[in-house]
Parts: structure tokens; C-alpha cells; sequence
């Protein structure tokens, strides 16, 4: 699948695209209190889209067709672009360096904690969502 044009460009178009969300996020917002949380609020939002849209197309069906056009574009292309890890381990580095050992671990630790609670949250709200749906569908049966 790597090798298909189509499925690079939906991902090069997609990364392009939450890229730029991020970048953008980023200059609007600076830091808050010496901490870069717009690169955590970045990470946890983006963690718990990609839960939420990797179940709810799961629940759909096979990653195939539609479905992985969407979770290429979306999931790895967007989400993959406007999420970053390297920004997150260079704004760490740099607290520690800075000599803000509690502020950089306090980041790492709640980047991490809340960045994992949010893709179970994301994960299980599609869930609901898709019982719900189900039986909405089985209802008008």
C-alpha cells in the first residue's frame, strides 16, 4: 500500500494540512508559565481524535475502500502532522536544560498520562456512538 501514489498523496496532502493547523496553533498561542502547553493540548487532542476515528471506522467495517482512504488521510496524514512528538521531546529537553527539572517532568508525565487517557476517552466514546447507532439500526429493522 505504500507504494501506491494515491495512498501517499492522501497522506503527504493530509500531513500538509495538520501541519499547518499546528504550526499556526503554535504561534498563536504562547507559553504559559515558562511550559509549552499548546504542544500538550496539541497531543492530547489529536490522541483522542485518532482513538475516536481508528474505533469508529473499525466498527464500520475492514480498513479498506473508504475506510482507509479516511484513516490515511485523516488518521496518518492529518492527525500524524498536527500531532508532534518531536516538539514534545524538544520542549522537555529544553525545561530540563533550562534547569526546570519539575516543569519538564511535570510536562513529560502529563503529556504522556493525559495524551493515553485521551485515546481510551477517544476510543470509547466511538464506541458508545457506534452501540448507539447499532441500535438505532436495529430498531427501524
Amino acid at each position: 500500500m505504500h507504494l501506491h501514489w494515491r495512498s501517499v498523496l492522501l497522506v503527504f496532502v493530509g500531513g500538509a494540512i495538520g501541519t499547518t493547523v499546528r504550526y499556526l496553533l503554535s504561534l498563536a498561542v504562547p507559553p504559559v508559565l515558562g511550559l509549552p502547553l499548546i504542544t500538550l493540548v496539541i497531543n492530547v487532542t489529536g490522541a483522542f481524535v485518532l482513538g475516536w476515528l481508528l474505533e469508529a471506522l473499525a466498527l464500520r467495517g475492514p480498513d479498506e475502500g473508504r475506510r482507509r482512504d479516511l484513516r490515511l488521510f485523516a488518521g496518518t496524514g492529518i492527525l500524524g502532522g498536527y500531532t508532534t512528538y518531536s516538539a514534545f521531546a524538544v520542549d522537555t529537553d529544553g525545561l530540563l536544560v533550562a534547569a526546570n527539572v519539575g516543569g519538564g517532568l511535570l510536562y513529560a508525565a502529563a503529556t504522556i498520562v493525559i495524551g493515553a487517557a485521551a485515546t481510551v476517552a477517544g476510543i470509547a466514546a466511538a464506541a458508545w456512538f457506534g452501540r448507539r447507532r447499532a441500535r438505532r439500526q436495529g430498531g427501524a429493522a
